[in-house]
C-alpha cells in the first residue's frame, strides 16, 4: 500500500465523499478539500493544499452541463486552468495526482464502447473544459493518473437517479431517452477502485464503469420496477428534447484496461443500483 498523506479536492461532493469515507475506513490518513474554505481556481489554495501530501485526489469540478454552456468561463476556470496549475505545482512539489474526468470528451458517435487511445472530441463546453484539463494535466509533466467516469450517481448529490424518483413520486408523465446509452456507476463503485489505484499510483488513462450498457429509458424502467412506483413512462429522443448542450449518444467505455490492471472483474451495473435503490 502506497503510505502516506492524501488531500481530496471536492471532498464534500457525490463522488468525494465517497472516497474519503473509503479511504478513512481503510485507516489512510485524509484531508479534505472543498469550497467554501478551499477553491481550487485560487492558486494560493492549491498551494497550500499540496503542503506535507503526498498524493492528490482529484474530484472537484464544474459539473452543470447546461449551465456550462452559459458560463464557459467559470467552466473553463475550474476544469481546464485549475487543473493545469495543479499538475504544474505537483510536479515542482514531485506529488502523484489521480485526477477524474468524463465520457463527455468523446462525441458519442463512436459504433463501439470507447477505449482509452479514442481520439477524444468533445460536443459541449462541459466535455470541452473537462478535456483541456486533461491535457495542461499531461503537459505539466507531473506523476498522474485520469479516471474517466461516467453516468455516476450516489447519495451525496444531485444524478440522474434521485431526480427520476423525485419527479416520478410526484406523479408527473415521464418522458425518457432511449438513444443514449452508457453504464449507470455508483460513486461507491469508483470509490473502491480509487482506492486502489492510490495503493497502485499508476501513470495514465483508464476508463471505468460498471459492467454492461443500457439505455437511459431502460435504465429509468428498470429503476421504477425495482422501486415499484406506478407511473406513465414513455421513451423519446434526445433530438426531442431542447437542451443548451448536446450530449454523447454512446458514453459506452470499454474498461478491459482496468479490469486486467486491477486482476479483477468489474461488478454489472444493476448490482450497486439495486443496492442503493435498497438505501433510499
Amino acid at each position: 500500500m502506497a503510505e502516506g498523506k492524501i488531500a481530496v479536492l471536492g471532498g464534500r461532493g457525490m463522488l468525494g465523499s465517497d472516497v474519503v469515507s473509503l479511504c478513512r475506513e481503510q485507516g489512510r490518513e485524509i484531508t479534505v478539500l472543498d469550497l467554501p474554505e478551499f477553491d481550487i481556481t485560487k492558486a494560493s489554495d492549491v498551494e497550500e493544499s499540496l503542503c506535507g501530501m503526498d498524493l492528490i485526489v482529484n474530484c472537484a469540478a464544474y459539473t452543470n452541463v447546461e449551465k456550462a454552456e452559459s458560463e464557459p468561463e467559470l467552466a473553463y476556470k475550474v476544469n481546464t486552468e485549475a487543473v493545469g496549475r495543479l499538475g504544474t505545482l505537483a510536479k515542482k512539489a514531485d506529488i502523484w495526482v489521480l485526477h477524474i474526468s468524463t465520457d463527455f470528451v468523446f462525441d458519442g458517435r463512436s459504433k463501439r464502447p470507447y477505449v482509452e487511445t479514442d481520439a477524444p472530441k468533445a460536443i459541449s463546453s462541459y466535455g470541452s473544459t473537462k478535456l483541456a484539463g486533461e491535457r495542461l494535466l499531461v503537459a505539466s509533466g507531473c506523476s498522474h493518473c485520469i479516471m474517466r467516469l461516467e453516468w455516476t450517481y450516489g447519495r451525496n448529490g444531485k444524478n440522474f437517479v434521485t431526480k427520476l424518483i423525485e419527479r416520478a413520486k410526484s406523479g408527473e408523465k415521464l418522458r425518457v431517452v432511449d438513444d443514449q446509452r452508457g453504464a449507470p456507476t455508483a460513486t461507491t463503485e469508483a470509490a473502491k477502485v480509487i482506492c486502489k489505484l492510490l495503493t497502485k499510483m499508476p501513470e495514465g488513462v483508464f476508463h471505468f464503469a460498471s459492467s454492461g450498457y443500457v439505455s437511459r429509458f431502460d435504465m429509468a424502467r428498470f429503476i421504477l420496477d425495482r422501486l415499484g412506483i406506478s407511473v406513465d413512462l414513455q421513451s423519446c429522443k434526445s433530438s426531442d428534447y431542447v437542451t443548451a448542450a448536446e450530449r454523447p449518444l454512446n458514453s459506452c467505455f470499454d474498461c478491459s484496461k482496468i479490469s486486467e490492471f486491477l486482476g479483477e472483474p468489474i461488478r454489472p451495473w444493476q448490482e450497486p443500483l439495486e443496492e442503493f435503490l435498497r438505501q433510499l
